[in-house]
């Protein structure tokens, strides 16, 4: 049958069909092609396409089918949507799930929960059970307070969290068949959830399957990796909403959830036995979802300080943040030590490669090798401390990079780490004594800030103070320093020293929260005009310009072009207080900050710093200022004495019974700093060594004038205590800021506090609280103590009173 024999029957079919009635005014639609036509209109078609090169020629129409003319009542095809079909050929469209109703409380779940413990009949418990963790569906029913409310907040997860906690604290207590049962209603809502957009009800559901205790069991570690990596794939604004609902858990229950990710992590990176948990090769998204999700708790995972952490370094070094996987692209979870490690390892390794350089060009230029080319050596003076330590360092800045070595003129010794601590520490004391002039100590805050004074526009000492920092991180030495966090925060602002001089560095976002922290009643003030409900305008007398005092001269600044012309309103008091904060915390001090800035970013210019918080810096810089004397009375090694002595157990009797301030005057005077490094108390070394002393060791030394006359007769044992990181100071210098060589010990810190062998805790107590009025705070700058002999004359002095 041919295309005109089609056409032909087709238009009989057609015309027994029955007319379609429009709309009243509408218009009859022409009967459309026949396919014979159709066909030849391709034909035609496909022949212009071919000829599309050659001369256009008139086109042959007879054979296309004419469009109706568009008349006046014809309207413009629309297009369909389901909103405009009628109801019969409408066809199911997904929305939004409706919630069931569940009127099940925690009082009812309870008493189901005593009646099947008591008769054993489980059915009702796990119809419960087998329902809730059907589906997100179904755990929103049962814990939402209300089942089809939006509760669209940060601030309310909208459950029940008291019938959560009840259902998992019961769960544990229930049939094997019925946790199976969870557990396999679980993965299989996962799976059924797996694609498409999330809504709040599905964050409320992840919510609820993180708290569920049954993965404390590395059976069903399967199940928890599938969850987490759900939990992973979820997109910021998310992962926000999760957070700030895990904020809003009771202390115990938040624990809980970030115990079992910790242990999931570390079974994973080290099984206890090789079946234990799936290959790695099979699970290799196990580690960087949970580590995601562990980022959300902000919580340090200490198991990772036993990995090879430099690898992990290197590795985020050379990729980034690409899809290779490092621990260290998610700093949060790396503890400030393991951080620290991280730093040391790599300052080391910068140590090793500058020395090297150094070496490798004496050899090649055929000159004699010096092992002196190997360190940082700094020679002062003490009567000129401050401008040789400048020159030194300005002289030696390529150097910055080696190992630190301080030596006195005048003095002879061989700095083992001490020379270089007290080189740190009265170095500081200088530059930060207020007669300076440098910086400005606040007392309401208790902390420093830099002048805004501009003096002769030289910020070379600004940078000294930033290079001793740095060098201090570097050496791995805490400094007796008190900057506000902020501080910190500007250091880290770029974490890394931009290869540009010129780029602006140091202005970090300051809010009235950081000149609170600095500035605590300035900061009041601010706020009360924030609050003044009165004419601003009229009862404050304000313009946006502000005056600073600078070694007793008063000057005017202008917070914005023409500020002393624009009065304080109501209406533009936040952006005077944004600007006023600013000015002091930024402006004002760029120039010394930024010298400050290179200063410590010469030393310390490494990819690591990105890894640190400012409160880490900190801590890397100062210490930690909270002090735990039982952990170092663990990590205390001893020389001459056992634990279970008489003296060691009433010394530590003592010192634990002191109130803190005495413990932090203690270790200020036994390591040049009241704050403990980050690793803790255990970095401290601390060691008690006997020594036998001679009781008229201090007079016989006062009376002939040298510590080499020491006489070796009537000598009592007496105990030692020293802490440090490295060791031995011999010295034969009778000033009284050094020990006397007696005194050394090869095995101890340059820093050293002798006590009495006294077994008596009254004694003891009394001898050292003496100490600590007599010499710490009457001698503040004194950096090591005196002979064993003083603490024997105070004894002495003692035991008569008595």
């Amino acid at each position: 049958m041919d295309g005109d024999d089609l056409g032909s029957v087709t238009s009989r079919e057609r015309d027994k069909l029955p007319p379609i009635s429009g709309a009243p005014g509408r218009k009859a639609k022409p009967p459309l092609p026949t396919p014979g036509s159709l066909i030849n209109t391709l034909h035609h078609r496909q022949l212009q396409l071919r000829d599309a090169d050659m001369p256009t020629a008139p086109l042959d129409l007879k054979h296309v089918c004419e469009l109706p003319p568009i008349g006046s009542l014809a309207r413009p095809k629309q297009r369909a949507t389901i909103d405009t079909l009628p109801p019969e050929v409408k066809a199911p469209f997904p929305c939004d799930p409706v919630i069931p109703l569940r009127t099940k409380t925690t009082k009812d779940f309870l008493k189901e929960m005593e009646r099947a413990a008591l008769l054993g009949d489980w059915r009702e418990v796990r119809d419960f059970y087998l329902t809730t963790f059907d589906s997100f569906i179904e755990l929103n029913a049962a814990f939402k307070r209300e089942a089809n409310a939006s509760f669209d907040t940060t601030e309310d997860s909208g459950l029940d969290a008291k019938f959560v906690n009840a259902v998992y604290d019961s769960l544990l207590q229930t049939p094997q068949d019925i946790q199976k049962s969870v557990l396999k209603g679980i993965i299989n809502s996962l799976l059924r959830e797996w694609k498409g957009p999330r809504t709040k009800d599905d964050l409320r559901a992840y919510f609820i399957l993180v708290q569920n205790p049954q993965y404390s069991s590395t059976s069903t570690y399967v199940i928890y990796a599938h969850l987490l990596r759900q939990m992973a794939a979820l997109s910021e604004a998310d992962h926000h909403f999760l957070v700030h609902w895990l904020k809003k858990l009771p202390g115990q229950r938040f624990r809980q959830p970030v115990e079992r990710l910790l242990q999931f992590i570390s079974t994973r990176l080290f099984p206890a036995e090789p079946d234990e948990v799936p290959p790695a090769s099979k699970c290799s998204w196990w580690i960087p979802s949970a580590t995601k999700v562990l980022a959300l708790f902000n919580f340090y995972n200490l198991t990772l300080e036993h990995i090879d952490f430099m690898e992990e370094y290197r590795t985020w070094q050379h990729y980034g943040n690409s899809s290779r996987f490092s621990f260290c692209q998610f700093p949060f979870i790396l503890s400030a030590a393991l951080k620290k490690a991280i730093i040391q390892k790599d300052s080391e390794q910068q140590m090793i490669s500058r020395a090297r350089q150094s070496l490798v060009s004496k050899v090649s230029r055929r000159q004699r090798v010096d092992m002196n080319l190997l360190f940082l050596n700094i020679r002062v003076r003490r009567a000129q401390l401050l401008a040789d330590s400048l020159d030194e360092l300005s002289r030696k800045r390529c150097d910055l990079k080696k190992k630190l070595r301080v030596t006195f003129v005048g003095e002879a010794g061989l700095d083992m780490g001490g020379l270089t601590k007290e080189w740190f520490l009265l170095l500081v004391r200088r530059i930060f004594h207020e007669d300076y002039g440098m910086f400005t100590y606040i007392k309401e805050s208790r902390c420093h800030w830099f002048s805004g004074w501009k003096g002769d526009n030289n910020y070379s000492e600004f940078q000294l103070i930033g290079t001793l920092m740095g060098l201090a991180v570097y050496n791995s030495i805490a400094l007796d320093i008190h900057f506000p966090l902020y501080c910190y925060r500007k250091l880290l602002t770029p974490p890394t020293d931009p290869c540009d001089q010129n780029a602006l560095v140091g202005m970090a976002t300051a809010t009235l929260d950081d000149m609170r922290q600095i500035m605590p009643e300035l900061a009041h003030g601010l706020q009360e005009l924030l609050n003044f409900d009165g004419n601003v305008e009229e009862d404050m007398c304000l313009t946006f310009q502000v005056s600073q005092e600078e070694l007793g001269v008063v000057k005017l600044y202008n917070l914005k072009p023409g500020g002393d012309k624009i009065p304080v309103t109501k209406h533009n008091r936040k952006e005077y207080v944004q600007l006023y904060v600013d000015f002091l915390l930024n402006k004002s001090i760029s120039k010394q900050f930024a010298a400050f800035y290179h200063g410590f970013h010469s030393v310390c210019a490494s990819d690591a710093l990105m890894l640190l918080r400012p409160e880490e810096v900190e801590m890397l810089v100062c210490g930690s200022p909270q002090l735990d004397m039982s952990a170092l009375q663990k990590a205390a090694h001893y020389k001459g004495y056992g634990k279970s002595d008489a003296t060691i157990r009433t010394f530590w009797d003592v010192v634990l019974s002191f109130p803190v301030d005495l413990q932090k005057k203690l270790l200020h005077f036994v390591t040049g700093s009241d704050r403990v490094p980050v690793g803790g108390m255990a970095d401290l070394n601390f060691k008690i060594s006997r020594l036998d002393a001679p009781t008229d060791w201090y007079e016989r030394r006062q009376y002939e004038g040298s510590p080499c006359r020491t006489p070796v007769s009537t000598r009592s044992a007496c105990p030692r205590i020293a802490a440090g990181r490295s060791s031995n100071i011999s010295s034969s210098s009778p000033s009284p800021t050094r020990r006397a060589s007696a005194l050394s010990d090869p095995d101890a810190s340059a820093w050293a506090l002798a006590t009495l062998a006294s077994p008596s805790a009254l004694v003891v107590q009394q001898t050292i609280l003496l100490f600590l009025n007599k010499i710490i705070l009457k001698h503040p700058n004194k950096l090591a103590c005196r002979s064993t002999a003083v603490f024997l004359k105070e004894q002495r002095r003692v035991r008569r009173c008595r």
